[in-house]
């Protein structure tokens, strides 16, 4: 199916992707993607690569894929860059990692900011040297006010970390006297969120074949569209992002309903 209507090209300026561009019904459009950007590795390791030049090729497909997200006027774009379990990676990757995340912000900050990005950074944050704080403070300060896409990079992030945090807010609330646990409910743990300002997420993007969420984004994808493919991530173009979108705007959402057309 996909061959026929996209052809085989991987060019990221093909005229498939400025067709749907221009085409596509953008009422039935996500408001929030979220991607797992799986299989640097695997695609470093397929050309006989050491595992770093799959992340610097990974950092290329972010900035196009981001770009795309723009070119669509998504209100959100969420990527999982780190978790909290990668820090059980050789301590030579997660350093090269770090290296790669600090140099992206270097690079990239000021043509994010001229496109009218809103960059914003979740997870435990703490949990990074003082240098990349910095650095992610001032990206965050940079482009508070842009209006553009959300741009939101997950850093030492893990789902189930981010449920703990927010319950232990709560709870220090209700020792504290100042709230009533009766009065705790989805909107309040909500926005004890690290994506409390973010609308919920519509569809989750990963790549390199596997099929399970690794702990990304527990609460927030509860009603979300799920788009899985092959493709490892430095792989990724323009055109994968536009048939996840395209796919997405053919699915039928009922978030626990009926179709009222049926």
């Amino acid at each position: 199916m996909w061959k026929k209507i996209f052809g085989n090209t991987k060019d990221e300026n093909s005229n498939t992707y400025t067709s749907l561009l221009e085409n596509i019904d953008r009422t039935r459009l996500p408001r929030h993607v979220a991607i797992i950007m799986d299989g640097n590795g695997r695609w470093a390791n397929g050309k006989g690569m050491v595992r770093s030049a799959g992340h610097t090729a990974g950092v290329k497909a972010l900035k196009r894929t981001l770009k795309a997200a723009s070119d669509f006027h998504l209100e959100a774009l969420t990527v999982y860059a780190f978790s909290t379990e990668n820090w059980k990676r050789p301590t030579a990757e997660v350093d090269f990692l770090m290296k790669l995340f600090s140099e992206y912000l270097e690079k990239e900050i000021a043509e994010m900011d001229s496109e009218n990005v809103r960059i914003d950074f979740i997870g435990r944050l703490d949990g990074l040297s003082p240098a990349l704080q910095k650095q992610i403070d001032d990206a965050r300060r940079r482009t508070v006010n842009n209006t553009g896409v959300k741009f939101n990079v997950a850093v030492n992030y893990g789902g189930q970390d981010e449920m703990v945090r927010a319950v232990q807010s709560l709870a220090q609330d209700v020792k504290a006297g100042s709230l009533d646990p009766e009065n705790i409910d989805s909107k309040l743990l909500e926005s004890r969120l690290d994506t409390k300002d973010l609308p919920p997420v519509d569809l989750v993007i990963r790549t390199s074949g596997d099929i399970r969420l690794s702990n990304f984004l527990i609460w927030q994808t509860a009603y979300a569209e799920f788009w899985f493919t092959d493709t490892n991530w430095p792989d990724f173009t323009k055109d994968d992002l536009a048939k996840a979108l395209l796919d997405f705007s053919q699915r039928d959402r009922r978030f626990g309903g009926l179709n009222k057309k049926k």
